[in-house]
């Protein structure tokens, strides 16, 4: 795929996680109607998330007629190479809360992976982006994130999961992490504690039982703004998850939350 092409794809993510972040800004700081329960009492969706979704999918829809989509909300949809892996709305509890830490993700990808992502924090007005080929971007300029060297001074991110059972597990990695770290941050939203990892906000992220419109676009710009990111993969009852940090850290990170 060209660099041009890849520019397209990306003005369109772009464009898709704009027409979200018109509806959810509209809605955001009111009482929140139609919430439903998901997996678990403390797992929500609301009509918030799914007009947001509705909304990428008419932007998708009209730009990439022949594209599947990937939705954490609609599911599955359409047929084609190229899929659009979206979430309307990471950080569902926050945004219901009323707290400011939520945001938009929308990735396209082929069958080598992704191939262009947007993660939008409309509250913020910043927009994270990259490209297969291109760099990471906050708006318009490049980003690197900084290469930590000692695990000690590093500050780490990760999420807990909804069920009680597996935040237990959780909690017992994070009493292992916490003494070897700088400290630790929980902000509840997969894909901005990956792209304010991929700008030097934390040093460091890692989270099992995100879902894959959590992390496709998130992953993409870290790594292009010089991260390693790495899949953790299932074990016993704790569901796979990915870790994200620079190269001088990652194997002491993954050792420890393994």
């Amino acid at each position: 795929m060209t660099g041009e092409e890849e520019g397209e794809l990306l003005e369109t993510a772009v464009a898709a996680a704009q027409a979200a972040a018109r509806e959810l800004l509209a809605r955001f700081g009111r009482r929140a109607s139609g919430v439903l329960r998901k997996s678990t009492p403390t797992d929500l969706v609301s009509d918030a998330d799914v007009a947001a979704e509705h909304a990428i999918r008419e932007v998708l829809s009209a730009r990439r007629p022949g594209d599947r989509i990937l939705g954490e909300e609609g599911g599955a949809t359409g047929e084609g190479e190229l899929l659009w892996v979206v979430d309307p709305l990471d950080g569902t509890i926050n945004y219901l809360f009323g707290i400011p830490a939520w945001a938009v993700s929308v990735a396209c990808e082929d069958a080598s992976g992704a191939v262009v992502g947007a993660v939008l924090d409309p509250l913020r007005e910043e927009l994270f982006t990259a490209t297969r080929s291109g760099a990471a971007r906050l708006g318009g300029t490049a980003i690197t994130a900084p290469q930590a060297g000692e695990l000690s001074e590093a500050l780490v991110a990760t999420g807990f999961g909804y069920d009680s059972s597996v935040r237990a597990r959780q909690g017992a990695v994070v009493a292992r992490v916490l003494p070897r770290v700088r400290d630790i941050r929980r902000m509840g939203a997969a894909a901005l504690d990956l792209v304010w990892t991929a700008c030097g906000r934390f040093d460091a992220y890692y989270e099992r039982g995100v879902q894959r419109w959590d992390v496709a676009a998130g992953t993409l710009i870290a790594a292009r703004a010089g991260l390693q990111v790495r899949d953790l993969p299932p074990r016993g009852d704790d569901a796979a998850g990915v870790v994200t940090a620079p190269a001088a850290l990652i194997d002491e990170l993954v050792g420890l939350v393994e």
